[in-house]
């Protein structure tokens, strides 16, 4: 989960920059594609194609489809909120599904990863609403961090319903047939978009974002993802999304872009405070 946030905080940065030029839905589609294809590969290797099972493929369909529309959402929301703030939207997802993983596999959370989660949730709103009290009193959210939010509740419900569906397949293959599931998801949803794309034409920035998102973002993080949700209570496998917010901000200073003001740092001070917190309590299935 430590690989898993350093993967998906490029996809922030690099997806801001690419989000105004593509559909998110044909961007999505391809990605899914390309890191399906990857993760395809590496299954048949390792030969774990033929241990893993296509009884009830609606698991998968579910599965994709969350992932699609999180994907989908997150470019959507990028196209208009800073990639910092969207990070810090990110970082709800640990109480979601901390909350998900109660009503699913019934995980109950001690007082510890309570309380983190609450210091995480008020650092992330103090980053969201720009460290602005007024903005927090009026609720003046920002729509693509609105956008962006609705996505990560698809992937918090994401977490703990891999480890309710899983059957003993492998991570990988497990992983593998979910990709496809929601590509043929995407592709069906987003086919007026994927054949009104002028391929051809798109800017270097986006094929760079497309195969950072495929190779990085995608395939390494979903196996990640998977491996961790079958070991770690769903909370706490998104607590490392704590981290995001941090590694942004090195994406964005990286990019030449200008960091965030030191009102802001404070909230991200809060996250930091509760993904140590949830680092540091006593490790549980």
């Amino acid at each position: 989960m430590l690989s898993f946030s350093a993967l998906v905080a490029g996809s922030f940065s690099l997806g801001a920059l690419a989000a105004p030029l593509i559909d998110p839905g044909a961007l999505t589609a391809l990605r899914f594609l390309l890191a399906g294809a990857l993760v395809g590969g590496v299954a048949l290797a390792r030969g774990t194609i033929r241990r893993a099972t296509l009884d009830a493929p609606w698991r998968y369909a579910v599965l994709g489809g969350l992932l699609a529309a999180y994907f989908v959402l997150m470019f959507y929301g990028l196209r208009s909120a800073p990639p910092v703030s969207a990070a810090a939207v990110f970082t709800l997802t640990p109480l979601m599904a901390a909350g998900f993983g109660w009503l699913l596999l019934r995980q109950r959370l001690t007082t510890r990863m309570a309380l983190a989660l609450a210091l995480g949730g008020l650092g992330a709103l103090w980053v969201i609403f720009r460290a602005d009290w007024q903005a927090v009193l009026r609720l003046d959210l920002g729509r693509g961090e609105a956008i962006y939010f609705l996505g990560c509740v698809a992937h918090a419900l994401y977490a703990p319903l891999v480890r309710k569906f899983n059957r003993g397949e492998p991570a990988v293959a497990f992983t593998f047939f979910t990709m496809v599931a929601g590509w043929l998801l995407l592709t069906i949803w987003a086919a007026a978009p994927i054949r009104a794309t002028d391929w051809a034409a798109l800017p270097p920035i986006v094929w760079i974002t497309l195969f950072y998102l495929a190779i990085a973002a995608s395939a390494a993080s979903f196996v990640l993802l998977q491996y961790a949700s079958l070991r770690l209570p769903a909370a706490k496998v998104m607590a490392y999304t704590y981290l995001t917010p941090a590694w942004v901000i090195l994406w964005e200073l990286g990019l030449g872009h200008q960091g965030p003001s030191a009102l802001t740092l404070a909230g991200l001070v809060l996250i930091a405070a509760a993904l140590w917190l949830l680092l540091e309590d006593a490790p549980g299935r």
